[in-house]
């Protein structure tokens, strides 16, 4: 075994094994640890397990989540309590490098070189936390160089995001263009935590930020779909642990979660093991709390100084919004882009669809006046365009009255206006990624909204950068 014999607390013995379920018995109620506690024992094979005390159950037993394999655990197997939570390494050496969800490195490069360890669960928050009702001034405006987002989503710093769409309608590929452009533009720091999504996904992640050049400021942590619900449920809360680590060096730092719905999935997994009652709609009864215990550490801390930014990638199974997964994920959530199969169907890249999806960030004191009221024109602008789009299927464009006509012809222009190649798409698109300051976004906007690019055809507009 890989820790210390004068760490135990206590020992206990295996009675019952049912899936990632362990039940583990203490001869004394003194000796039973305490909930989120870790517990190690070894199986046949002698490779060691590790367990999260979960629930207190009558006859001194414990019932624990084994957060790796439980194929060839033997009963009345030994199990020792060591006193402490689950902790991870910490700090400047986890950058560049590749752990899972207990911190142990799966790159191939080696030991991790620390001295800083700290537990996945915290204790309570306290009150001493900024809140946007506070107030809006002085809040920071982070560009990604992505035209949608900067002017209709903006990102700002300490808030949560959330990328909702089904399956293969590009949620891991803006997330990606996020990391690169930021990190690479603002030489920030960032944090990817891979929950429950594909192994293939994770390990073109990091050779594609390897070949981007932006592994060196990202920590990445994955408990990816073949492992165990225990370590997919893990995988957010240490990918959290991480980006807290950063915010106590009194710095700002991004935090990647690919996918937030899987976390949520494999908490429902776990309270079913567990035998508890599923609420009304099939989940968990505990969907709130846990969703609400993680997006509660996202936050900025008037007493850490720094603060952590939030994009989730959020999967809608059968791209049903109203999925009550889904609508407790996006409660917590300050912008929600929701991405539609109907724009990737009409080649519109990114596919965020403006009129579904929300941003309270886009505020005239958090954004400024100019910035706002062209977002809102172009907001009023798709509204517009999507009634005329209905009638335009039936009796075609020429039938428009001329004002509806120019509308009607503007939405299209700016609709492909905000389409553009992502650097992380390259090999894909055989583009080369283009990068869009806020300026020159607002501007172009401006421009079309203004009527100055009528006589300029729509398909000139598509997957451009900057106008020229």
């Amino acid at each position: 075994m890989k820790f210390d014999s004068n760490k135990i607390r206590s020992v206990g013995k295996v009675v019952a094994v049912q899936g990632p379920v362990v039940d583990v018995q203490f001869s004394k109620e003194s000796e039973i640890p305490e909930l989120y506690e870790k517990v190690i024992l070894e199986r046949v094979d002698g490779e060691e397990v590790i367990l999260e005390v979960t629930e207190h159950v009558p006859g001194n037993i414990t019932r624990c989540i084994a957060i790796n394999s439980t194929m060839n655990i033997k009963r009345d197997t030994k199990a020792y309590a060591l006193g402490v939570p689950i902790q991870i390494p910490v700090g400047e050496s986890l950058y560049g490098r590749l752990i899972n969800v207990l911190g142990e490195p799966i790159d191939q490069k080696g030991e991790i070189k620390t001295i800083e360890y700290s537990p996945i669960r915290k204790e309570e928050l306290g009150t001493k936390v900024s809140s946007r009702r506070d107030s809006t001034k002085g809040l920071e405006v982070l560009e990604t160089g992505i035209k949608i987002i900067d002017i209709l989503f903006p990102l700002v710093k300490g808030s949560k995001s959330g990328i909702l769409g089904g399956a293969g309608l590009g949620k891991s590929i803006l997330t990606l263009e996020i990391i690169h452009n930021i990190v690479k533009r603002h030489q920030g720091s960032a944090v990817f935590a891979g929950v429950g999504e594909r192994i293939r996904e994770g390990n073109e992640l990091y050779f594609e930020l390897t070949r981007l050049g932006v592994i060196d400021k990202t920590m990445m942590v994955f408990g990816q779909m073949d492992e165990p619900p225990g370590a997919r449920f893990i995988g957010a809360v240490t990918g959290v642990t991480m980006a807290e680590s950063i915010q106590r060096r009194n710095q700002d730092v991004l935090l990647f979660v690919d996918n937030i719905f899987r976390f949520v999935q494999a908490g429902a997994e776990i309270s079913t093991l567990l035998g508890h009652l599923p609420s009304e709609t099939g989940y968990q009864p505990t969907l709130l709390s846990e969703a609400s215990e993680f997006h509660e550490r996202i936050r900025t801390s008037q007493h850490l100084g720094g603060s952590i930014t939030a994009v989730e990638a959020v999967y809608v199974p059968a791209d049903d919004l109203t999925d009550p997964a889904v609508v407790a994920i996006f409660s917590f959530l300050d912008s929600i882009m929701v991405l539609s199969r109907e724009r990737i169907q009409l080649g519109l890249y990114p596919a965020i669809d403006p009129l579904l999806s929300s941003s309270a960030n886009l505020d005239p004191d958090i954004v400024g006046k100019y910035h706002y009221d062209i977002s809102q024109e172009v907001i009023r602008i798709f509204q517009k365009y999507g009634e005329l789009r209905r009638i335009v299927m039936v009796i075609g464009v020429d039938e428009l009255s001329s004002s509806d006509r120019i509308i009607y012809e503007r939405a299209r222009k700016l609709q492909n206006f905000l389409t553009q190649p992502f650097a992380v798409a390259e090999a894909y698109t055989g583009k080369a990624g283009a990068y869009v300051t806020l300026k020159d976004t607002l501007s172009g906007c401006e421009k079309i909204i203004s009527g100055s690019l009528d006589s300029v055809s729509e398909s000139q507009f598509y997957m451009i950068g900057a106008l020229s």
